[in-house]
């Protein structure tokens, strides 16, 4: 008989109410003194993140990639081993249609980060840097292939995998079978036992989690208040200020504060599956009347490269890269998406009660890195397409990383240009409050213990975060990249988080399976 999600929390009736007050002390309290010391000594603040930002990504870059390496080959192989057939979250079948699920997945772990680099990151790499695995001419034929291949890499299927393909089994068969509250403490109960769940060991971990979180939802936020400003500007002919960026956020965290408090099956689904739709129907119209020809072979040509050249591109290391272009890429995504990890993991466990062990493996490690190589070729491929016939010119905006101008320029120059343009931003926007909602609803999981935390709890969280990119932006652009930067420095606490699940997930899985008769 399955478990209703009711039946788990830890504690009082006040903590279930207003969570745990390690976490929540810890967390907010993170927020008050990051936005304190921001106020006081700007320079301080982006000093001492930009040097441990620095010190991470120069020794333990290695550490992060082999991590999700590993996490993705294990991923695989408990797919396709006899425990794949295992059903989990003890539940006869899913709680919603398989689109419904997949769409979810889809517009929260991509969300704002891969659509607000998807037209600019390839473009970078075919024009300002050749990525290193690759010896070609920038701004050649031949450079098409390794730009399109490196962004693959920093958004495919080892960035899907350590955001729930080994963690989310430990989590379902902990919270499920077992009773254990969701929270990332519990990915750490198989190696300290019962003082992780109690306390404030357990309690910091799960501070931690939010923390790294926080640091990397508000940066989506805040950026896409500036890439919605600017286009406003270029557009509608809006001023492009602090004033047209706060409207922005105002009206984005009332979308998604709106979809956290009416909850998972409601929502959150209907926002997730409005922004799908919107993004078929954007790449249909990209793929029929723009440059066909010329995506469908650099697609080829760049999910070729990208297989071809997998192992070379997920280890490379310092040694055969420049520090500066394995910090600003490859190290900076693999950490940010290592930061996500636990709460994706709680999120994905939270909504895939019913399926099999198989069915959520794929899903998330090979389906949606897959659909992610495409939509960044429709955006990114297109740009590069514009970039080479000398309709576009992207070298110095991108070379100043202003991925704003890229998406909104590489838009305007598609077909029905001013229209792709306001589609594609107000894309991002649902995009990035798809992450919003999902991250407040989870953060008051973390916070309560249980899957259906408060409303006034989801609300808070929410509100939080818009307000955190509030002030900071009022500050300027930079403390927003300061706080994003910072996700790599707490990715060394959280990967420790996450490195059990390398055995404990397999074991998870194959539990389940025993007790499903299917292995013995």
């Amino acid at each position: 008989m399955a478990r209703t999600p009711d039946h788990y929390g830890t504690g009082t009736n006040k903590q279930r109410i207003f969570g745990d007050p390690w976490v929540f002390g810890i967390s907010a309290g993170f927020i008050l003194l990051f936005v304190g010391l921001s106020i006081l000594d700007v320079d301080l603040v982006s000093q001492l993140v930009g040097g441990g930002f620095a010190w991470t990504a120069k020794y333990l870059g290695s550490y992060f990639q082999l991590l999700l390496l590993l996490t993705f080959v294990i991923a695989i192989a408990v797919a396709i081993s006899p425990a794949g057939g295992a059903v989990m979250g003890d539940l006869d079948t899913p709680e919603m249609s398989t689109f419904r699920w997949v769409a979810i997945i889809m517009c929260t772990l991509l969300a704002g980060g891969g659509v607000f680099f998807a037209a600019g990151e390839p473009v970078y790499h075919f024009i300002a840097q050749t990525p290193p695995a690759f010896d070609t001419e920038t701004g050649t034929v031949e450079a098409i292939r390794g730009a399109l291949a490196q962004s693959f890499m920093h958004w495919g299927f080892l960035a899907w995998a350590v955001l729930g393909g080994l963690t989310s089994l430990v989590l379902v068969h902990a919270h499920y079978v077992k009773g254990q509250p969701l929270q990332p403490r519990t990915l750490l109960y198989p190696v300290f036992g019962d003082r992780v769940m109690r306390g404030a060991f357990g309690g910091v971990v799960d501070a931690v989690c939010v923390i790294s979180v926080v640091a990397g939802t508000v940066g989506p936020i805040g950026f896409l208040a500036t890439q919605v400003a600017f286009g406003g500007s270029v557009l509608f002919g809006l001023p492009d200020g602090y004033g047209t960026q706060l409207a922005v956020l105002v009206v984005l965290g009332g979308i998604y504060v709106t979809s956290a408090i009416t909850g998972i099956h409601r929502g959150i689904q209907m926002l997730s599956r409005f922004n799908v739709y919107l993004a078929l129907a954007i790449g249909a119209v990209i793929l029929v009347f723009g440059p066909t020809l010329f995506l469908v072979d650099a697609y080829t040509q760049g999910m070729g490269a990208y297989l071809g050249n997998f192992l070379a591109m997920a280890t490379m290391t310092t040694q055969t890269a420049p520090d500066w272009w394995m910090k600003w890429w490859t190290v900076f995504f693999f950490a940010w998406f290592i930061g996500y990890g636990p709460l994706m993991a709680l999120f994905v466990a939270r909504i895939s009660r019913g399926r099999t062990v198989r069915e959520m493996i794929l899903a998330v490690c090979v389906a949606a890195p897959v659909a992610t190589t495409v939509w960044f070729t429709l955006l990114g491929g297109s740009g590069i397409f514009y970039q080479l016939n000398g309709s576009i010119d992207l070298a110095e905006a991108l070379t100043n990383f202003r991925f704003d101008v890229a998406t909104l320029t590489v838009a305007q120059a598609l077909p029905l240009g001013s229209v792709m343009a306001a589609a594609i931003l107000l894309l991002t926007t649902i995009f990035v409050a798809t992450t919003g909602d999902s991250m407040s609803y989870t953060i008051s999981m973390v916070a309560t213990g249980h899957d259906r935390p408060e409303t006034g709890v989801r609300a808070f969280w929410g509100i939080a975060l818009a307000v955190m990119a509030a002030i900071l932006l009022y500050m300027g652009a930079g403390q927003i990249s300061a706080l994003q930067q910072f996700i790599v420095v707490t990715a060394i606490p959280v990967s420790l988080v996450l490195l059990p699940s390398l055995w404990t997930g397999p074991k998870a899985a194959y539990a389940m399976a025993r007790a499903q008769g299917l292995v013995r």
